[in-house]
């Protein structure tokens, strides 16, 4: 379980270094890949890399009660609380909370873990020359917090969610659906 101060440290030092080429899709099921890395907090000069997926089902409208529905696939028991959290945090920071009338239903895949004995800003360029190598169009890096690193994923989504939000809502109301 983190405490309020593990998720705003989490929320405030996770950076996306690279985005995926394409947003969620409006009418199919979007899935991102991402590495994840992240030092150890309890051993110098060693970084975590994490490698998944993370699955956003279609957009759905939704009423504001249904927030209660969305659901975590793959998650901790917290991820609920987390996500209630970082709600919680962003409407209180003021922002723009309209995204949420899309329901979205994320499922995380099985990540594989890798620890790498090298200080993070070399284990850092490695990993982005080597997405700049392979040019894979859904993979998004991410740096953040080792311990709480599912937070790191969350912000991510919600940043993803944040950037298709326009396009969705153009294609609902281009079909009439909005």
């Amino acid at each position: 379980m983190h405490s309020q101060d593990d998720i705003q440290y989490a929320l405030e030092t996770t950076k996306v270094l690279r985005e995926p080429d394409h947003r969620i899709m409006t009418f199919g099921e979007t899935r991102f890949e991402f590495q994840l890395i992240s030092e150890l907090m309890d051993r110098a000069g060693e970084v975590r890399i994490r490698t998944g997926e993370v699955e956003a089902q279609r957009p759905r409208i939704l009423k504001p009660e249904a927030l209660r529905d969305i659901q975590f696939e793959g998650f901790d028991s917290t991820a609920r609380e987390r996500f209630d959290e970082m709600v919680e945090k962003f409407r209180s920071q003021g922002r723009d909370l309209a995204f949420l009338q899309y329901g979205f239903h994320f499922r995380r895949s099985a990540v594989h873990e890798e620890i790498v004995c090298d200080h993070m800003d070399a284990v850092r360029e490695r990993v982005m020359e080597d997405i700049r190598r392979t040019g894979n169009p859904s993979r998004a890096i991410i740096e953040g917090v080792d311990d709480a690193w599912e937070v790191s994923i969350l912000k991510f989504s919600f940043e993803m969610i944040q950037r298709s939000h326009e396009i969705n809502a153009f294609d609902f109301k281009r079909r009439g659906l909005i």
